[in-house]
């Protein structure tokens, strides 16, 4: 990929004061390893923690809807290298959400765009940053990536507490995809809509019988238990390119539930690689 001509008009951007942290807009993420799996879940429970009435899953029939969790090893972006793992729920703002279609045509289908549930790092700045900018419901822990020629797995913890550990084999068909990723968050009881523009090559697999979501003890896994994740993932997606641009989200509505996920505490994350 040609990240230059991408990249293109993003510099000088805007700059923030968030506390002490001093970020620019947008946020350019030049390289990351990516895998992630998406897992069919309770419709009920999804509905029970939307912030907005106009905030409708993608349901797949039969009281199912769907939670995927991605595991983000950023490499090299402008506010440093760091670890991420995004808990994230298909949904479509204001229109009209048939079951299924939206998934399929994904950024192509109007106002269809990721929940995020939770979305724990391993860096303070990039908790400050997501917390103040967008309301990214982020806290800080302790994540080990581990990279081979097979899969990528993300195991991860807090305070001694397993959180989750996700496997994702390297299997599937290659695909490259340039549309971009859309997420919805709320700060100060608005919703935000972010439009991340993307461009990567993955390789993608329907029931994938070989990716495996391991829920520990911690009460962040408690929430995701509770949205009763099938125990065989419906897709999986491993990105052998990515690179992405954040830049500030837009108010859709104002006056929705507050989701402000777990809090967790100050301390500094901690990640590892190994390839």
């Amino acid at each position: 990929m040609k990240s230059e001509k991408f990249f293109s008009g993003t510099r000088p951007g805007e700059k923030l004061k968030i506390g002490n942290l001093s970020v620019e807009l947008p946020i350019l993420y030049l390289r990351d390893d990516l895998f992630t799996a998406f897992f069919t879940c309770s419709l009920k429970r999804v509905k029970e923690i939307l912030p907005s009435e106009k905030l409708k899953p993608v349901s797949l029939g039969l009281g199912r809807a769907v939670v995927g969790i991605g595991c983000f090893n950023y490499i090299d972006t402008s506010i440093g290298p760091y670890g991420e793992v995004g808990v994230i729920i298909p949904v479509v703002h204001n229109r009209p959400c048939p079951p299924v279609f939206p998934l399929l045509l994904e950024a192509n289908y109007p106002s269809l765009g990721f929940l995020v549930m939770h979305l724990p790092v391993t860096a303070l700045a990039a908790r400050n940053a997501g917390r103040g900018i967008w309301g990214y419901t982020k806290f800080t822990t302790e994540m080990n990536f581990e990279i081979t020629p097979e899969a990528g797995t993300c195991e991860m913890s807090e305070g001694g507490k397993n959180i989750l550990r996700l496997t994702v084999k390297k299997r599937g068909m290659v695909r490259r995809d340039n549309r971009p990723l859309v997420t919805y968050s709320v700060l100060n009881r608005e919703l935000i809509y972010t439009n991340i523009p993307t461009r990567a090559i993955y390789l993608t697999s329907v029931f994938p019988g070989h990716s495996e979501l391991v829920l520990g003890d911690h009460p962040v896994a408690n929430t995701i238990r509770a949205l009763e994740p099938s125990k065989k993932a419906l897709m999986s997606r491993l990105y052998i390119e990515r690179s992405g641009i954040l830049p500030r989200g837009e108010v859709v509505e104002t006056g929705v539930k507050p989701m402000d996920g777990y809090p967790g505490g100050e301390q500094e994350g901690k990640m590892t690689v190994t390839y």
